[in-house]
């Protein structure tokens, strides 16, 4: 039998879903006192976003967005008593960065949402079909719904 998971990385977007996925990745680790949870919220530099024409500095803006996902990661850690050294708010591109960061980390597991979608995105989100051919380790991609449509 294979060992049970011990270090979780759990990607979230800081939306509503990310209890719901956080859940899901502290329900793997249910029974697994040494077992850690880790979190990470990748925000792409604006200049990625939106194109390297940017024609303003964005640096205040993008500080201000990191602050902000940091207080909201540190708001779902808490539900979890996850502490503040294993919360992650990187800037980057967030396939390659939720990679090194697991990499870096030595986790065993990556759990990301994936939203329902259609056409070949249907099998993943973007994100989650982003992860797995990079990633070092397994993918749990958790089916969220979008909190403001109704199920189908």
């Amino acid at each position: 039998m294979t060992a049970p998971y011990q270090r979780i990385l759990v990607a979230i977007d800081c939306s509503d879903e990310s209890a719901d996925i956080l859940c899901r990745a502290a329900g793997v680790l249910e029974g697994n006192a040494t077992g850690e949870l880790h979190l990470i919220h990748v925000i792409e530099p604006l200049a990625l976003a939106y194109g390297a024409d940017v024609p303003m500095d964005v640096t205040d803006l993008q500080s201000g967005l990191v602050k902000q996902a940091r207080e909201t990661a540190l708001e779902y850690a808490r539900q979890y008593q996850i502490g503040e050294d294993r919360i992650h708010v990187e800037l980057g591109s967030i396939e390659k960065t939720i990679v090194d960061k697991a990499d870096a980390l030595g986790v065993d597991l990556i759990v990301v949402g994936s939203h329902t979608r259609s056409g070949l995105a249907l099998l993943l989100g973007s994100t989650a079909r982003g992860l797995v051919p990079g990633a070092h380790c397994d993918v749990l991609a958790v089916k969220v719904q979008r909190k403001d449509k109704k199920a189908d």
